[in-house]
């Protein structure tokens, strides 16, 4: 997986955590197979195993959520493969996430409810280290993380003696710990400015005198989706947008797409952004490799234009963060 999957109890303000009082690592490794520093030497695989001791996890995760009396989740920071996968497993066609949500992923997204046996199923694909990953929430009683090599931490507001026990008897290794080594940091958001109506406000100013835009819209940590704006379609836009999106505004696209591709740079990567005929916009990397192969997509485009893959390249007209429906923002991009 991209990163180790945190999962954490953030309070409704950005940026505030209130972390469970009880948390449990659960894990198939004996304790009595560590060494002096903690490190496992046994002879368990760090994979799972698609069976018996990866459906022994789910139920014990499954158990401390109902000694809980938790049924429902909310997903937090999803993200799914990007251009790099530490994982130590290939990913999965659609992330692992074929079944739950459909190839759009639609309801994959930030804030987003799912019932216990569907976030069992989200604890699955990030076991089996398929490409999808987010954090698991009910306010701040409940969390469950997936890290590396199947290490999962769940937190709870009160002790779990049913639970603990459970998982004892399906042969994982209950272990009370001072907090998860995955939660998150508080850190400074790259993206601090709501997009709220005086946000759209300048979007509408900037089509009225430049008359289109291009808007990149990130539902999902590497992942995104690209809308050229314009006065006409702007409402219909903002309508289909994924709640708590991270918004990017770009200027637009160059009809001359010729002069795109031959002001490629000799060496590195970038990122190509096209519009084809039917006016749907993509994306995708290229390294200096894979010119020709992207001279030949590129053929037909109606527009293109390249972004730079270092962020501190990166200069968009403006960013901004969705809040949800109350004026809050609470995603944290």
């Amino acid at each position: 997986m991209p990163a180790a999957s945190t999962l954490a109890v953030l309070s409704t303000a950005q940026g505030s955590s209130v972390p469970p009082s009880f948390v449990y690592r659960i894990t198939k490794y004996d304790p009595a197979d560590r060494d002096e520093r903690g490190h496992y030497t046994g002879a368990e695989d760090t994979v799972s195993d698609h069976g018996p001791v990866e459906a022994a996890y789910l139920a014990a995760i499954a158990a401390f959520a109902e000694e809980a009396g938790i049924g429902r989740l909310e997903i937090r920071e999803p993200a799914v493969t990007g251009l790099v996968h530490f994982g130590g497993a290939p990913p999965a066609a659609g992330h692992g996430l074929g079944g739950l949500f459909p190839p759009d992923l639609t309801g994959y997204h930030d804030g987003a409810e799912v019932s216990l046996p569907v976030a069992l199923e989200l604890v699955r694909a990030m076991l089996r280290d398929q490409g999808a990953w987010c954090r698991l929430e009910a306010g701040d009683s409940f969390a469950v993380h997936v890290g590396w090599d199947q290490y999962v931490y769940v937190g709870s507001d009160q002790l779990s003696p049913e639970a603990v026990a459970r998982t004892r008897e399906l042969g994982l290794f209950p272990e009370p710990f001072p907090c998860s080594p995955y939660a998150v940091e508080q850190e400074e958001p790259s993206a601090t400015e709501v997009a709220d109506a005086d946000f759209w406000a300048r979007v509408r100013a900037m089509l009225a005198s430049d008359r289109t835009v291009l808007l990149e819209e990130s539902h999902v940590r590497n992942g995104a989706r690209w809308h050229r704006l314009t006065e006409g379609n702007l409402d219909a836009v903002r309508a289909v947008l994924t709640p708590r999106a991270l918004l990017t505004v770009w200027p637009a696209l160059t009809p001359d797409v010729g002069a795109v591709l031959a002001a490629l740079p000799e060496e590195g990567s970038v990122e190509f952004v096209w519009e084809a005929q039917d006016g749907t916009i993509a994306h995708a990397i290229f390294d200096d490799t894979e010119y020709q192969a992207l001279a030949a997509l590129a053929a037909g485009a109606k527009a293109a234009s390249t972004l730079p893959l270092d962020l501190d390249e990166r200069h968009p007209l403006f960013t901004a963060t969705l809040p949800d429906s109350d004026g809050v923002l609470r995603a944290r991009w």
